[in-house]
Parts: C-alpha cells; structure tokens; sequence
C-alpha cells in the first residue's frame, strides 16, 4: 500500500500559487520597470516609511523574507534608478538606511494599485479581498508563516521502508 497523497500536496499547491503569483505580478508591473522582487521592496519601505521609521537593508530584508544580500542588489538598483535613497546609518557604520525618493514613492503609489487590482482578479473566486472565505486563507496563511520550521530542519527525515 502506497503512502502517497490523493492528490497534490499543500506545500506543492503553495509553491504553485505563489510562482503564479509572481509571474503576474512581474507581468503586470513590466510596464513600471518592476520586477516583483522590486516591488516587495519598495512596497516594504513605502509601508515601513509611512509608519515614520527609516528601516536598514537587514529590517527589510527580515520584513520581505528576501536574502540580506539580494536585497542589497536590489537596493543598488533601485537607487541607480532613482527610486531610493542608500544611506550610511549614523549609529551603526555597517547598517545603511533605505528611503525612497519622490520618485520612488511615486512609482510606489502606482505599483500598488496595479497589484491591488491584480490581488482583486487573485481573490476574486473566493469572493474577493474583503470576502470571508479570502479572509479565512488569510489568516490560514498567516498561521502557517508563523510556525516556526526550525525544529523540522534541525531534524534529519526518518527513513521508511514499504
């Protein structure tokens, strides 16, 4: 007897979900001259900026889940383009701050509609962003971005024999 699942596995339909999601979100930001990585960036810092706080590349990088060092890259770029500002943190010389320009918050500004419209057509067989079945994934997602995985990693997987 197999101990193979029916049918596709969550993690399986989770990767699935989010490369589909990337490639639209790529798509449909093409046109601004974002990628999706970009776009989490600038969207973090816009969000971060709004709060009042000016957040290192590490607190973004640990805000977005992105790799200190493509964020990094990312932030070269985006300053090449004008869209943010690098500084060197006063306090702390290996730190360097993030802020975006009026430009960046512009694109920014525009970025997000786009994605949120792009979000509407996502959720729209769920009954859209503010539905309750939406709200539901929401929090079910959220649970499990906050269960750590540490404890799974740290364990090497048993071996099974049929």
């Amino acid at each position: 007897m197999s101990n193979d699942p029916p049918g596709p596995t969550p993690g399986f339909l989770v990767w699935r979900l989010a490369m589909k999601w990337r490639v639209a979100v790529d798509r449909a930001l093409a046109p601004l001259g974002l990628t999706h990585a970009q776009y989490a960036l600038l969207a973090s810092l816009y969000g971060v900026q709004r709060s009042g706080a000016q957040p290192s590349q590490r607190e973004l990088a640990d805000h977005t889940g992105l790799e200190a060092l493509y964020v990094s890259k990312l932030a070269r770029t985006l300053e090449a383009e004008g869209l943010l500002e690098r500084a060197k943190d006063p306090a702390d010389s290996r730190a360097v701050r993030l802020s975006l320009t009026t430009g960046g918050r512009e694109t920014t500004r525009r970025a997000i509609a786009v994605v949120q419209r792009l979000l509407e057509q996502l959720t729209a067989p769920l009954g859209g962003p503010a539905a309750e079945r939406t709200e539901a994934l929401v929090r079910d997602l959220t649970a499990l971005l906050d269960a750590s995985l540490d404890a799974l990693l740290d364990t090497p997987p048993e071996a099974t024999e049929e």
